[in-house]
């Protein structure tokens, strides 16, 4: 570790999380740089910067990455190795996609690279595919359907099953390509694009949805169309990630765009200029997509090449973690929540409140270290803190109505229990009640006795013969207070049973000496 990553270490430059490795990556449109720490699992994105350098804008006209471009790409990047080295980051990789691989003078550009400190990997089309589908893998482990890259100067499909990818191919679909298809009009565009899928083999109109399974969309501009669609349905979360919608609203979706114009849709909040451009073309290549791949979901992936470099780098053990536990006991762990806690009181409060039909353990475990890691902010900012890391972070392997359990529990544990509109609109009742009892069943474990590992030994949680029983050694009878009581009844309440407390011999709980 050098000099300078000590000292940043020390200084907490990112808020506490250390970073250890960068990605530059060289697309069509932009050239981006990001610094991950945290779990490489689920990596925790620390720095995030761009140049707009559309070093593909060129290439079908002169076959060139244009002199002006090429001059923006490579300020940034200098730019870029600068604080690579002031940060004392040394694991980064470099990957080049479309436009430099493209280019009659892409060798040039490479060498350009060099010279400020990169070693630049020009990746081929089927390796972009590759790495952009196990970028969804890495997000979506049980991902089935087809991956769908849309970059500037390419598009990338790719199929996935089971934690596999296959049958990758790179078509000149990308945005900054597409106008080249309009011919004279959306409806002849929509024609060029479906011939020129079925010509690469992409013609599943045939095979039933539930075969083809799910259309995973990756890249910048289908995640500003996410964005479109959330906000056109007042969705209540925030992040695209793993939006999803259903083949009949894609298409609504991919007509309404693309019967829009550019300048219309500028003004749309967090869509940039850029992707307002690129979104109508977009739009019906997104139609022709839904025609020939005929997938039974649409889900919006956030993952990509990027993650799908880190994910490839990971031993497989490390593949096989939960990656929304993994994500989790990073940010827990940061805020005085670290996983052995939070999975004695997920221990001590699951016969009393367990997942059952809604949730999982695992989610459970999840709403347990946020829920802790909440305390530890400051009480009058607790909970609406607490409610957005459930929902708006960018938790991996999590869906909307997960994210509202986790809410549901957070809250819960704070008692509070008149849940906001964003969280029930996610969840059926039903579901969210199962969430409080997580909440409330874990309120009392940590108030029991200050969140002590001795507690927990000297104390079992049980519903026993339809009552919730707290059992406690004689030794520890006074931490049973005015507090605890009221959490038990809040808790008996909401399982609707009676409860008692029974002081027992701490030879009865204790499986050691003292």
């Amino acid at each position: 570790m050098s000099y300078r990553k000590r000292l940043d270490d020390r200084d907490g430059a990112f808020a506490g999380s250390t970073p250890e490795r960068a990605i530059i990556d060289i697309g069509s449109n932009t050239v981006r740089l990001v610094v991950y720490g945290g779990s490489m699992r689920a990596p925790m994105v620390l720095l995030n910067e761009k140049v707009t350098a559309k070093l593909g804008r060129e290439i079908t006209a002169t076959g060139r990455l244009a002199d002006e471009a090429t001059a923006l790409a490579l300020r940034g990047l200098k730019r870029f190795a600068l604080l690579l080295e002031d940060l004392g980051i040394r694991d980064v990789e470099t990957v080049a996609t479309a436009a430099v691989r493209d280019a009659t003078n892409g060798p040039e550009f490479v060498e350009q690279l060099r010279a400020i400190g990169l070693e630049p990997r020009v990746i081929s089309g089927e390796e972009e595919a590759l790495l952009s589908a196990h970028g969804v893998i890495g997000a979506f482990p049980d991902a089935r359907g087809i991956v769908a890259d849309l970059g500037g100067g390419s598009l990338e499909l790719v199929r996935v099953s089971r934690g596999m990818a296959e049958g990758a191919s790179t078509l000149p679909l990308g945005t900054l390509r597409l106008p080249d298809y309009r011919g004279r009009g959306r409806g002849e565009m929509k024609k060029a694009l479906d011939k020129a899928l079925r010509k690469a083999g992409w013609d599943l109109s045939g095979t039933a949805p539930a075969d083809n399974g799910a259309l995973y969309l990756v890249g910048g501009t289908w995640r500003a169309m996410a964005v479109f669609a959330m906000a056109l349905r007042n969705h209540p979360l925030s992040d695209p990630h793993g939006f999803e919608l259903d083949p009949a609203a894609a298409q609504e979706l991919a007509a309404a765009l693309s019967g829009s114009e550019s300048e219309a849709l500028k003004g749309r909040e967090r869509i940039s200029s850029m992707r307002a451009e690129k979104l109508p073309d977009a739009a019906v290549l997104l139609s022709a997509l839904l025609a020939r791949l005929n997938p039974a979901r649409i889900v919006f992936s956030s993952w990509g090449l990027r993650e799908g470099v880190l994910y490839d780098r990971l031993p497989d053990h490390s593949r096989a973690q939960d990656p929304l536990l993994a994500g989790i006991a990073v940010f827990a762990s940061q805020r005085g929540a670290p996983v052995t806690l939070a999975t004695r009181m997920a221990a001590w409060t699951l016969d009393a409140a367990p997942a059952r039909e809604h949730g999982s353990e695992r989610l459970r475990l999840a709403a347990t270290m946020l829920a802790l890691a909440s305390m530890q902010v400051e009480p009058n900012l607790r909970l609406p803190q607490a409610v957005d890391w459930a929902l708006h972070k960018r938790w991996i392997g999590v869906d909307g109505k997960g994210r509202a359990m986790m809410a549901a529990a957070i809250a819960a544990n704070g008692n509070v229990l008149d849940l906001p509109e964003r969280v029930r609109a996610l969840a059926s009742e039903e579901a969210l009640e199962e969430a409080v009892r997580w909440g409330l069943a874990l309120r009392l474990a940590r108030r029991l006795g200050a969140r002590s590992r001795r507690s927990l030994e000297v104390s079992r949680l049980v519903l026993e013969d339809g009552a919730l029983v707290l059992r406690l050694a004689e030794s520890h009878e006074a931490l049973f207070g005015v507090p605890t009581e009221k959490d038990m009844k809040l808790l008996a309440g909401r399982l609707g049973v009676e409860w008692r407390v029974e002081i027992v011999p701490d030879s009865a709980l204790l499986s050691r000496a003292d």
